[in-house]
């Protein structure tokens, strides 16, 4: 079983109001395997909504308190993002996954990298609010982007 970014599978939740439609993510919640999640509409943030980074670190960082995740604009939804993640960590604790696959470069999703809070569309090393609290409770964390690089014929079976 795996909780997956509902982005993953076609569900219209991205900041633009679009969708990350990957076959092999949606063909897993057909096939009863996975359970979708979107942190940041579970945090009360609508879709569309303004693009927002993380200011100042990364996910660690805005669940100690050190850094904020801000839209464009400069208003700050660190708020939304924290409860998003404990959502999300609610829904991890009740299916029990062998892994979490979440969306690559999100400030709330993101693994590996996430952008760098300038908007200037730049990344840097470091994982979203949600990741970071996942991992901290003991999650096993992979981005899309690494589940389908690793991912074995069985798990691509439609």
């Amino acid at each position: 079983m795996y909780v997956i970014s509902s982005c993953l599978i076609g569900c219209v939740v991205t900041w633009r109001g679009g969708a990350n439609y990957r076959e092999v993510f949606a063909n897993l919640v057909s096939r009863h395997l996975a359970v979708p999640v979107c942190p940041e509409q579970m945090g009360g943030l609508p879709t569309p909504r303004p693009p927002s980074e993380i200011l100042g670190g990364s996910g660690e960082d805005v669940l100690a308190g050190r850094a904020r995740v801000v839209t464009r604009e400069g208003t700050d939804v660190t708020t939304n993002f924290l409860k998003g993640a404990e959502e999300v960590a609610r829904i991890v604790q009740l299916v029990k996954p062998e892994l979490v696959i979440l969306k690559e470069r999100s400030p709330s999703c993101g693994v590996r990298f996430i952008y760098d809070g300038t908007f200037s569309n730049t990344l840097r090393p470091g994982c979203g609010v949600t990741t970071a609290l996942l991992r901290s409770l003991g999650w096993q964390v992979v981005s899309d982007e690494e589940f389908i690089q690793r991912a074995t014929p069985q798990t691509q079976i439609e």
